[in-house]
Parts: structure tokens; C-alpha cells; sequence
């Protein structure tokens, strides 16, 4: 047999993951996605954290809308511009960060693996998981267990998570590894 059917050896290997367990892919639709990531991030949190099992951490609302004024004047980042003291607009920044709510979670980063993308530790990431992850993007990704931001890049058929630190080696993704797509990262909001 030179092709289809199941292969000697092939595939990743029972137990090889971070649970030692053996794994089922499941079809979730789209619109619940959000809820059964929430499931999970919140178990995840309970364990690292040892809060008790009844705590409750929800995603944060985005069906709340907040128009703030949105002013017509351009700030000058380099010699100063006469100020307008009017305002054209309003801005939501749900409208303007959220393409797609039921598919969007926010998740904080941590660590320095992607310094040259502009994500700090700390930063507040926006994940749309309607976005196709493609080479090239940045993606929430779990590999072995784990949860990574990492540019994603396709190379000769073979993925790579690629940091932005020279410092972090990329991480190369084989019939082995225990690899989820979480979604694409759409957003860094970070304190100046």
C-alpha cells in the first residue's frame, strides 16, 4: 500500500501528550466556540490559581456598547497642530476592535518571545477564531498542552511557530505534537 488507509507507526503516538491520555477531535459549531474556550480557560485558571470549584469567571462582555467622541483633528506626532474643540463623531470600539463577537476571546500574554511584533507581557490580545490562520499571521495556538502566541509560517509543508525574539527558538510542529489552533490575533492593546 503506497498511500490512504492507516500506516504502521504513523501518527502521533498514544499517551505522548501532556495528559499521557488518548485524544478525540470534536466538531463544535462556530457560535459556541467562545462558550467552551470559556469552559476551558476557566477550569484552566481554578487549577493554576487553586480557586475553589464554584468560582465563576465569565469572557468579557462585548454586547455593551460605549460611544466615545471621536474628534475630527488629527494629533501631530511631530511639531504641534492647532486644537478643534469639536468632535465630528462617535467611536465604539467594540465596532472597531470586534469583527466577528461569538468568535472572539481576549486572552494576556506573558513573556518576551514576541517583543518585535509590538506584544509585551501583559498586553491584551484579541483572538478572532473566524479568521483562517494563515503563514504569516499571529496565532493563539496550544502545542503539547500549552498555550503560545507565535507568528505561524509555512515552510515546504512543514508549520513553524515562529517567535519575534531572537532569543526563543521556533517551534516546529510534527505528526508528534499535540497542535490545536486556537485563532488569529487581530489586536494588542497595551498601556503606554
Amino acid at each position: 500500500m503506497t498511500h490512504g488507509g492507516k500506516r504502521p507507526n504513523a501518527g502521533r503516538k498514544l499517551g505522548s501528550g501532556k495528559y499521557k491520555e488518548a485524544t478525540k477531535v470534536m466538531r463544535i459549531p462556530i457560535s459556541r466556540i467562545g462558550d467552551v474556550l470559556n469552559i476551558l480557560i476557566n477550569e484552566n485558571i481554578r487549577k493554576t490559581h487553586n480557586f475553589p470549584q464554584d468560582q465563576e469567571f465569565q469572557r468579557a462582555a462585548i454586547n455593551t456598547s460605549y460611544a466615545l467622541p471621536l474628534y475630527t483633528s488629527a494629533v501631530a506626532a511631530g511639531f504641534p497642530a492647532p486644537a478643534e474643540d469639536h468632535y465630528d463623531q462617535t467611536l465604539d470600539l467594540n465596532q472597531h476592535l470586534l469583527n466577528n463577537p461569538d468568535a472572539t476571546f481576549f486572552v494576556r500574554a506573558t513573556g518576551n518571545s514576541m517583543l518585535g511584533a509590538g506584544i509585551n507581557s501583559g498586553d491584551l490580545l484579541i483572538v478572532d477564531r473566524s479568521i483562517p490562520p494563515q503563514s504569516g499571521k499571529i496565532v493563539i495556538a496550544v502545542v503539547d498542552g500549552e498555550l503560545t502566541v507565535k507568528r505561524l509560517y509555512k515552510k515546504e509543508g512543514q508549520l513553524f511557530l515562529s517567535p519575534e525574539n531572537p532569543e526563543y527558538p521556533s517551534i516546529e510542529i510534527t505528526e508528534n505534537t499535540e497542535f490545536m489552533m486556537w485563532g488569529v490575533v487581530t489586536n494588542v492593546i497595551h498601556a503606554v
